[in-house]
């Protein structure tokens, strides 16, 4: 109080919010950026180092906020989303209809979450974006690349619907580097994030439903480094990296995971199918591997479940899934 009287005195505006971070209060992120102040002074030591308050307010300059407000996907959201690749029914409830019918069906789906969340939730699109192949393909990576272009419509149709978009990559015997960094043009903008799921990086000797794949933590690593300084780079909210699981050692050395880059939201999302049985056990385990502090996600299936739970029955594990996904 008395710090807040003192700047007011000096003609300072005094801008009031919770918590530490400029990015989580809508309010604070609307009228830094109006008013574009040349000089901020933050009171309390929570703020961390004054470069990483640089960093952070050159975002909430832009004003740019997500859907249902705020730069940071969580805690301040949560992400109810629709799997798959449009036009292939086979792989994801996605891909079941077409672009405006995938907007309505994911947005009652959302709904159906919001009595049971804290957090505003928002309806996202979860797009397999590469696809592991049988064969080699032009460039002998037993990966389908889905060109940009293909994927602006959904991308545009989602942004105009309030929704958020993650591209999922299944890289074949290519990197996630590599294939992620053909999508910049899309992941430059503010609501677009990404999915690794590492059952389809293959070794070279490897084919696609012949064995499972797995990802050394250095190159899941090597694109947590890239996004984050994308994100900086063009001062975006923060974005959301997936990572997906179902089984032990698809990711290598996961305690060495790099989950606190600034400018991401690290998920790791449980992929188990089943009964809720065998369900529970692949989350246990995957909540149990996962280093502290990572938020989790869970998915799913319409049709490998038996049976799927409904959104209390999902919504009552713990830690509260920061993201639903449904195949």
């Amino acid at each position: 109080m008395a710090a807040t009287a003192t700047a007011e005195a000096a003609g300072a505006k005094v801008v009031a919010m919770p918590g530490y971070d400029p990015r989580g209060d809508s309010a604070a992120i609307t009228a830094i950026a109006k008013d574009k102040p040349r000089n901020v002074v933050a009171v309390g030591g929570g703020f961390g180092p004054a470069s990483r308050l640089v960093s952070r307010l050159a975002v909430v300059r832009t004003g740019v906020q997500l859907p249902d407000g705020g730069q940071l996907v969580v805690p301040m959201h949560r992400l109810v989303a629709l799997y798959g690749r449009p036009g292939t029914p086979s792989l994801g409830a996605l891909g079941e209809q077409g672009i405006s019918a995938s907007v309505a069906r994911i947005k009652k789906l959302a709904a159906s979450y919001q009595a049971l969340s804290k957090s505003p939730v928002v309806p996202t699109f979860e797009i397999i974006t590469t696809l592991a192949t049988s064969t080699a393909g032009p460039t002998g990576g037993y990966s389908y690349e889905t060109p940009v272009a293909a994927l602006r419509p959904w991308v545009r149709a989602a942004t105009k619907a309030g929704m958020y978009v993650i591209l999922d990559l299944q890289p074949g015997r290519d990197s996630f580097l590599q294939q992620a960094k053909m999508y910049q043009p899309l992941l430059e903008l503010p609501n677009v994030g990404l999915a690794l799921d590492p059952e389809w990086a293959l070794k070279s000797n490897q084919l696609p439903l012949r064995q499972i794949g797995n990802v050394s933590i250095t190159e899941v690593n090597s694109v947590v480094g890239w996004l984050g300084q994308l994100t900086a780079e063009y001062r975006l909210p923060q974005k959301v990296l997936v990572l997906h699981e179902f089984k032990a050692g698809e990711i290598s050395d996961l305690p060495a995971l790099n989950a606190h880059n600034d400018d991401l939201a690290v998920v790791m999302d449980m992929d188990g199918q089943g009964t809720p049985t065998m369900k529970q056990a692949t989350w246990n385990f995957v909540t149990h591997t996962t280093p502290t502090g990572v938020p989790f996600g869970w998915k799913d299936f319409f049709v490998k479940d038996s049976p799927m739970l409904n959104p209390k029955q999902t919504m009552a594990h713990s830690p509260q899934p920061v993201m639903i996904s449904y195949e």
